[in-house]
């Protein structure tokens, strides 16, 4: 528990900074461009996204997990899988960013609008940029360089809202999107230069202070990363548009900018919670990788067992919130403009938190080696939620979609939950369940009772999450041990 709390403090404060500047830029968007131009933007973000997504998770995760498992017995082989990692990513990354380029008519049509065609391929620049950028902080997690990634974190929060809000009230959408090409290409530059005067120098320090020993490997085949690196790109490739599908199927069809404009303000801010425990993913793969390694997978139960707890916990007051105060949180980051989205995202927000649950099982699937377990899953829960979302967008409109999307990741939480008991022996504590629960209904039953204005709500919801924490203390879900970690942690840092 000690080890996650350490590596989760920081992390999980630069994802808080990160995701606040996210809402920062999403709220002046929303406000700036209009309805109309904010769902645009939305789907053109969101695709290329995915695509970055894709890209920066297949080859550099695979390279992440090797040298969490080597870094500390075998620092030799560093240089030598980052070298093999470079060379293959730089190939993938040209590639795909050539074929989204060319086929930005293509995709368009698919959408139903043509005039997305100039801004998809503007778009296209994004993704060597972010995947650049993207490559280092795998390069850290892998390291266990976690302050470090941290650090790189917060810096490239502020470039954003700089760069993305700024240039976006000087050129409008164009400007947005070119401000998500030159706030992480600045990130890449600083990482690198890091790496080259600072971690370089450390690895090479330490190389050099261990005896040689003929028995340990002295090369790494570069298939060894391709063959986990295109395991981990399908299952994100199932995964992303697992999340996103909803939105492209409100537009695909209700063929309403302004209405799908509201349902993404309703999914960015109902993601909230998943952005947050997303910080847990970073640590959690190295940590089960190296517990795991030798396909010891028990190993890792401790682990996940305790990341599950905290999930439990920190997740459950979180979306409970978010879903009574729906209406209030929409109109603070995005005006009145978008009360429309409220309900939908009241339902949304439950599915979003199934969904953190499943993700971060996933890396610790990944980290296992699991990872075609986690993949056909994801592809499963992808069938699923087109299906259902076109039954019910049909019926129900974007309410219809929130529910649809809802269903579906409660289901493949349940898979994930079970398979993960099955070949980790890790899973929820009943009684823990039963003490969240209790707490949790008293949370809900108060923000229902009492009364919540426009700004009021933010203190209402502070304090009663405060209460929540107070009533999971004295059922004991939350210990003296718990309380003495983290002020620990704060001490030391």
């Amino acid at each position: 528990m000690s080890a996650i709390a350490k590596s989760a403090l920081w992390v999980t404060v630069s994802e808080i900074i990160f995701n606040l500047s996210g809402f920062i830029i999403h709220s002046i968007l929303g406000r700036v461009l209009g309805p109309a131009d904010y769902g645009r933007y939305g789907i053109i973000i969101t695709l290329t996204t995915m695509v970055i997504v894709l890209i920066s998770n297949g080859i550099p995760t695979a390279m992440a997990k090797y040298i969490s498992e080597i870094f500390e017995t075998n620092p030799r082989l560093i240089f030598k899988i980052k070298k093999q990692a470079i060379i293959i990513q730089t190939i993938l990354i040209a590639f795909i960013t050539a074929i989204f380029y060319l086929c930005a008519p293509l995709i368009s049509l698919s959408l139903g609008d043509s005039t997305l065609t100039p801004l998809f391929r503007v778009s296209s620049l994004i993704i060597p940029a972010f995947a650049a950028a993207s490559f280092y902080f795998s390069y850290y997690t892998g390291l266990h360089q976690f302050n470090t990634q941290a650090t790189l974190k917060t810096v490239r929060s502020f470039l954003r809202i700089i760069f993305v809000v700024g240039l976006a009230v000087i050129f409008g959408l164009y400007g947005s999107i070119s401000g998500y090409i030159i706030a992480p290409f600045i990130v890449f530059v600083i990482a690198f230069l890091i790496d080259k005067f600072i971690i370089d120098k450390k690895i090479k320090e330490k190389i050099s202070q261990l005896p040689e020993d003929k028995n340990l490997p002295v090369d790494f085949p570069w298939k060894k990363l391709v063959n986990y690196g295109w395991q981990i790109v399908v299952f994100f490739l199932a995964y992303e548009l697992l999340i996103s599908i909803d939105l492209y199927l409100v537009k695909g069809i209700l063929h309403d900018d302004a209405l799908t404009g509201v349902y993404n303000a309703s999914l960015t801010v109902g993601r909230i919670p998943y952005y947050i425990f997303y910080a847990m993913t970073v640590f959690l793969l190295p940590m089960v990788s190296r517990k795991s390694a030798g396909n010891n997978l028990t190993n890792a139960k401790e682990i996940i067992d305790n990341a599950l707890r905290i999930m439990l916990i920190f997740l459950t007051p979180m979306v409970i919130l978010l879903s009574v105060y729906a209406p209030q949180t929409l109109e603070l980051l995005y005006g009145e403009k978008y009360l429309t989205g409220a309900l939908p995202m009241s339902v949304l927000v439950w599915g979003v938190g199934f969904l953190t649950i499943f993700y971060v099982l996933s890396f610790a699937a990944n980290g296992g080696g699991k990872t075609l377990m986690a993949m056909w899953i994801s592809f499963f829960g992808l069938a699923l939620n087109i299906i259902l979302n076109y039954i019910l967008i049909i019926k129900m409109g974007i309410l219809g979609s929130a529910i649809a999307t809802s269903i579906a990741s409660f289901i493949v939480m349940l898979a994930m939950l079970y398979y993960i008991r099955k070949h980790f022996g890790a899973s929820f504590d009943f009684k823990e369940i039963l003490k969240v629960l209790m707490a949790g209904i008293i949370l809900y039953a108060l923000a229902l009772f009492i009364p919540a204005g426009k700004y009021s709500f933010i203190l209402w919801g502070l304090g009663l999450f405060s209460l929540y924490l107070g009533l999971l203390y004295a059922l004991k879900g939350i210990v003296s041990a718990d309380l003495k970690i983290f002020t620990k942690i704060l001490r030391k840092k």
